[in-house]
């Protein structure tokens, strides 16, 4: 029992200390639930008052810290993950042994530091999916279908690809189909009805799934199969201790492999090729079944194997551990990949010094790490311009092909009639055709902004007079 209390403690420990090192930094994939949290904060109605292209429960999540950045952030965070951490726990435990438990545990706590920060760190769909991935699998192990069938409506309601975690669940039970279906049917149906309830169920349609659709369609890599096989290589490189691990329980349990394990790593393997972006965070859906799998791999190999599994941790300690360590330090000034989050913070400086009480905010771009650092409300409808200029972000600074433009031109009519006390365009400067002011549409209305500032890659606008709504 003291271990145990102790392990859980050092798990903690190391969670809230990694995490902590990012509370300077917020990743976009993290800004955009809070934004969104932000503005039900100031009484908006999610989809029905304001456009956001994902599932609901992620910025209801957000809600319960008050979807704030810096400390209490990263504390969340770290929060959510030792609850993952202890679910694996006694999943593992309940499969084989106490010592399986801990060591999965510890391969995710592992596995969710050292990774991309913008995937490890962001509690985004992907990684927030997690928990009711883990969480179900484990319920219908148990004998909980009706549960497990629920926590994967739950996961759809973080992520469309929480349908994956419903077939993982029916891989581990398929003759329980009918009650795993009722589980997921009844909180798929209860979120539905709330949204009904709110008047933001056409919106939910039409945001969610239709632009959800259209993301689907329209990869932005231009040879898939290429890109798909180069990146999967580079995670199996990343994460070889437990793909080896895994092998070694594979081999020495051979005779008696359990081959809900290899149909789980299948449904998990689809939800990631789904989309065809392969982005790091998608293959938080295999994690998992392979934390498990190494785990037992892990507990069984012999001493010197074992030994050389865990050599293996090396490679991404290598890789992704000194950045810990330059946060510590506040070296974070020259990294490319934070320096929008840079330019986004004095761009909050900037609003935030010439803001009043009652001022909205309209960011033109996807930036909505503005929203977080001002927690302005929205002056209009959109969170980002993505829906405005058809262009879908994975790909907005440096295309200007519109994805749906006549869908961009309806909602561009919308915004005409809405005044925003402030414009950021956090676009025009990397891509200067998707500039706010290079669309002809808009010309007569953003007459009446003028340009009150700039940073290295935003301009800042504000009304010097309301125009009549249209």
């Amino acid at each position: 029992m003291r271990r145990t209390a102790l392990a859980s403690a050092l798990l903690f420990a190391f969670l809230v200390a990694t995490r902590l090192c990012h509370s300077g930094i917020v990743w976009v994939e993290e800004a955009y639930p809070a934004a969104a949290a932000i503005q039900m904060l100031h009484g908006k109605v999610i989809y029905r008052d304001f456009w956001f292209d994902k599932p609901p429960l992620t910025p209801v999540l957000y809600l319960l810290w008050g979807a704030h950045t810096g400390v209490a952030l990263r504390v969340a965070g770290a929060v959510f993950l030792f609850v993952c951490c202890a679910v694996m726990w006694w999943f593992a435990r309940d499969l084989w042994s106490p010592i399986e438990g801990l060591i999965a545990a510890s391969l995710l706590a592992f596995f969710v530091t050292f990774e991309v920060p913008s995937a490890a760190l962001a509690l985004a769909p992907d990684l927030v999916m997690l928990l009711p991935h883990i969480a179900a699998v484990y319920l219908v192990y148990r004998g909980r279908a009706f549960a497990a069938g629920a926590l994967a409506g739950v996961a759809m309601l973080v992520n469309p690809k929480g349908v994956f975690v419903l077939v993982a669940c029916l891989v581990w039970a398929w003759s329980d189909w009918f009650v795993l279906l009722a589980g997921f049917g009844a909180v798929t149906a209860t979120g539905i009805a709330v949204l009904g309830f709110l008047g933001a169920l056409p919106g939910y349609y039409q945001q969610v799934w239709a632009w959800g659709a259209l993301y689907s369609r329209s990869t932005f890599v231009d040879q898939p199969l290429m890109e798909g096989l180069r990146r999967t290589a580079a995670w199996a490189g990343f994460h070889i201790a437990l793909l080896a691990a895994a092998a070694c329980w594979c081999w020495r349990s051979r005779a008696r492999l359990d081959q809900r394990f290899t149909l789980w790593a299948a449904t998990a393997f689809i939800g990631v090729v789904l989309g065809w972006r392969f982005f790091p965070r998608y293959y938080f859906l295999l994690l998992p079944v392979a934390v498990l799998a190494a785990s037992r791999g892990f507990a069984i190999a012999p001493v010197r194997l074992r030994a050389a599994l865990s050599l293996l941790l090396l490679i991404p300690l290598v890789r992704f551990g000194p950045r810990y360590i330059e946060l510590a330090r506040g070296r974070e000034s020259n990294w490319a990949d934070t320096a929008m989050n840079r330019d986004s913070r004095a761009v909050a400086s900037i609003v935030g010094g010439l803001a009043r009480p009652g001022d909205s905010l309209l960011v033109w771009g996807y930036r909505p790490d503005i929203f977080m650092y001002t927690r302005m409300p929205a002056g209009t409808p959109f969170l980002d311009s993505q829906p405005l200029t058809g262009v879908i972000a994975d790909r907005h600074l440096t295309s200007h092909e519109a994805s749906a433009p006549a869908l961009a031109a309806a909602n561009r009519q919308r915004l005409i009639g809405t005044s925003p006390t402030f414009i950021v365009d956090g676009l025009g400067l990397y891509n200067p055709p998707l500039a706010i002011a290079s669309y002809a549409d808009l010309a007569g209305w953003l007459a009446n902004y003028r340009e009150v500032a700039r940073t290295r890659n935003s301009v800042v606008y504000r009304v010097s007079k309301r125009s009549e709504p249209h």
